[in-house]
C-alpha cells in the first residue's frame, strides 16, 4: 500500500494545524489525529447541496452561501444544479486551503474556482452572515464535523441559539440553513425549533454510492 505524504500545513486562525496528505490519488485534510474529509468520500457533502436546492428551487437567481471549502465537493454539486444566473459565495477561513484548491488538488476541483457564479471570501463565515441580512437563499455550513466547533471554539457561535438567529436574519424569506454533521446531535435540533426554524433531519451516506458511514444533514427552513 502507498503511504501517507504529507504536503503542507495551515494554521487555523486562533489555534490548531491543518495538514494536507497524499497517497496516490486520494488526499485528506487532518485536524490533529482527526480527519476532516477525505476525497474518496463525498456523498454527504454533495448531497449538502442538492438538498438545498430542492428546498429553494422556485427561487429566482438565488445566493447561496457556503461556509467552508473543503475539497469543493458541496460546490461543485452546488454548481451542478443552479441556474446560470445564481450566485455562490464561498467562505473559508484559512487562505492555504484555497492555495490548496488551486494548487495540489486542482484535479479534484475541476476548475469550480474559476465559475463566473463563485466569489470566494476569505474570512469567518459567522461574521460574514453577521453583517447580511436577507440576502441568502441558502446558507450551507460544513466548517466542523458537526454542530460542535470542533476545528475552533469560536465556531460554536454559529449553532448557539444566537448565531441560529443570525443566520435566519441572513436568509430570504423561504431560505433554508443546511448543517453537516458526522452523526445526530439532538440538542442542535432542539435549538433550531428553538430559533423557529421547520427542521429536517437527514440521514446521508458519507460514499456515492450510499455505502459508507450515515452522516446528518440538517435542513432548516426559515
Amino acid at each position: 500500500m502507498l503511504p501517507w505524504i504529507q504536503l503542507d500545513t495551515a494554521k487555523i486562525p486562533g489555534g490548531g494545524e491543518l495538514r494536507l496528505k497524499r497517497r496516490g490519488s486520494e488526499f485528506s485534510i487532518m485536524l490533529g489525529t482527526n480527519e476532516l474529509m477525505n476525497s474518496r468520500l463525498s456523498g454527504s457533502e454533495e448531497a449538502l447541496a442538492t438538498l438545498a436546492y430542492e428546498r429553494i428551487a422556485t427561487h429566482k437567481r438565488p445566493h447561496i452561501l457556503i461556509g467552508g471549502l473543503g475539497m469543493g465537493f458541496t460546490l461543485r454539486a452546488a454548481l451542478a444544479v443552479l441556474p446560470q444566473d445564481a450566485k455562490v459565495t464561498v467562505a473559508e477561513l484559512v487562505l492555504a486551503v484555497v492555495d490548496w484548491a488551486r494548487g495540489p488538488m486542482a484535479e479534484i476541483y475541476a476548475g469550480s474556482l474559476d465559475d463566473p457564479r463563485v466569489t470566494v471570501h476569505v474570512g469567518d463565515v459567522g461574521a460574514l452572515i453577521a453583517k447580511s441580512k436577507g440576502q441568502f437563499d441558502a446558507i450551507l455550513l460544513d466548517v466542523d464535523n458537526g454542530p460542535d466547533g470542533l476545528t475552533r471554539e469560536a465556531n460554536d457561535g454559529l449553532y448557539s441559539h444566537d448565531g441560529l438567529r443570525k443566520s435566519k436574519s441572513a436568509l430570504t424569506r423561504g431560505g433554508v440553513l443546511g448543517v453537516w454533521s458526522q452523526g445526530p446531535d439532538p440538542y442542535f435540533t432542539r435549538r433550531l425549533k428553538d430559533c423557529g426554524y421547520g427542521v429536517e433531519e437527514i440521514p446521508v451516506r458519507a460514499g456515492r454510492t450510499g455505502r459508507g458511514k450515515k452522516h446528518v444533514i440538517w435542513m432548516a427552513k426559515a
